[in-house]
């Protein structure tokens, strides 16, 4: 899919979800966040690649071996055209590994994972301290909606049920 200094990222086969799993859960972990154990994640990453509505990308010389980032993706049908949304709902990059344009990398085969599924529009969520995250997505143009000095704020609401 790309390739570069970084290595290569590809789409997560069967076999490399348990390397997936793990990922996510080191990357709760290491930001404090509850996680299921990686094995969970894992089971949980196959379930909703085979429903076809999410993408999990790897980054890494062999990804499938030892991967050093990830990104998944999640797609809806949009309603205001014929296209999908789509979600980056999670990237993340090994701590050793950053800086190294890996995450530049992941970022290039989602926006081109988004535009072979037919995705009109793209939406991530970030932290507002997580400023290393807001420059990498400003670089490849991503506008945040916070409305500034000249607009009304957007607000994320989140309930869990």
């Amino acid at each position: 899919m790309a390739t570069g200094d970084s290595g290569v990222v590809t789409p997560a086969t069967e076999s490399a979800m348990p390397a997936a799993g793990r990922l996510l859960h080191d990357f709760n972990r290491e930001f404090g966040e509850p996680s299921p154990p990686a094995d969970v994640l894992a089971a949980r990453l196959r379930e909703l690649v085979a429903s076809g509505d999410t993408a999990v990308l790897l980054a890494g010389a062999e990804p499938a071996a030892k991967p050093v980032g990830i990104a998944v993706l999640r797609f809806r049908g949009a309603i205001f055209s014929a296209g999908l949304e789509c979600y980056l709902a999670e990237l993340y990059v090994i701590p050793e590994r950053r800086g190294q344009g890996v995450g530049r990398a992941l970022m290039d085969a989602v926006l081109s994972e988004a535009r072979q599924r037919r995705a009109d529009r793209i939406e991530i969520g970030v932290d507002e301290p997580d400023h290393a995250a807001r420059r990498l997505y400003e670089s490849f143009g991503f506008t945040n909606r916070t409305g500034g000095p000249d607009g009304p704020h957007m607000y994320v609401y989140e309930r869990d049920l």
